[in-house]
């Protein structure tokens, strides 16, 4: 999930935010650092982060729901920005499940 989110990042958000996250380029929105969960203004839970890529956030952000038509895509996008976050904040990977067959 996180490469996916990976690939969904670097199509999507590394305009403004960079390749590492770190939006450390010149852009003309302030866009957040996203290695610093302490900068987030629109929370850092999973669903406040997908709620800010879905919908926007503050004036700066827009929404992409319409350039993102998955949601799974929105999902491994979160996953993948949760990863930027230094040890200690990260929150664990979890190995994907793989449902048994019946």
């Amino acid at each position: 999930s996180i490469g996916q989110g990976r690939n969904v990042f670097i199509r999507i958000c590394a305009a403004c935010h960079g390749n590492d996250g770190k939006a450390q380029i010149d852009v003309v929105a302030d866009a957040t650092d996203l290695t610093n969960p302490k900068v987030f203004k629109s929370g850092t839970s999973e669903g406040e982060i997908f709620r800010s890529i879905r919908d926007g956030a503050g004036e700066t952000m827009p929404p992409f729901k319409t350039q993102i038509s998955k949601e799974e895509d929105f999902w491994h996008l979160v996953n993948f920005i949760r990863n930027l976050w230094p040890d200690g904040v990260r929150p664990a990977v979890e190995p994907d499940r793989v449902e048994p067959e019946k």
